[in-house]
């Protein structure tokens, strides 16, 4: 049986997908480390938003938080496309990957749980959403949208793992 262009673009989208959650794992679980000895020892947990731990030297740290939602953005786009559900429940889908990601975060004592992150995340999550339907309204269809879409990200996740490769090297790993 053949397979439609349309089947091969959706595997790419659950391949794509799949790569972009385990890269934020491994940016947010495992802190980028290489090894599990270079992986902090801390267990905290903030439920003020916007608090003590964002701010740096008495100011917001609005690179931290760009980076979270910057992050996250791939995660609204990818269930926009994977998916027919309602934006309160890829929004909801967003948050519960990010809290789930903040109680790793805690139960494995290698990082700071934060409810500021949690709320960051789910925003540029929500920003993917409004990305993906923003660009199908200028392509007009799914198919194309969902194509330049699949080309880009393929692009740049090979160019991500090529760095990352790049950082193995230079560390000796």
């Amino acid at each position: 049986m053949k397979t439609t262009q349309l089947e091969r673009g959706m595997k790419l989208t659950w391949l794509l997908f799949a790569v972009n959650i385990l890269l934020l794992t491994w940016i947010i679980v495992f802190k980028m480390a290489f090894s599990a000895q270079d992986l902090p020892e801390i267990r905290n947990i903030n439920l003020i938003p916007f608090g003590e731990s964002v701010i740096v030297n008495n100011e917001l740290d609005i690179q931290e938080l760009l980076y979270n939602m910057i992050a996250f953005v791939p995660v609204g786009i990818y269930l926009s496309m994977l998916t027919k559900w309602s934006f309160l429940k890829r929004a909801a889908t967003i948050a519960a990957i990010s809290l789930v990601y903040e109680l790793l975060q805690y139960l494995f004592a290698i990082g700071a749980s934060d409810i500021t992150d949690l709320i960051n995340n789910t925003l540029g999550g929500v920003i993917g959403i409004g990305l993906y339907h923003l660009l199908l309204k200028l392509v007009r269809t799914k198919f194309r949208a969902d194509k330049i879409i699949n080309i880009l990200a393929a692009v740049g996740t090979i160019g991500l793992i090529l760095f990352m490769s790049l950082i193995f090297i230079v560390n000796g790993f």
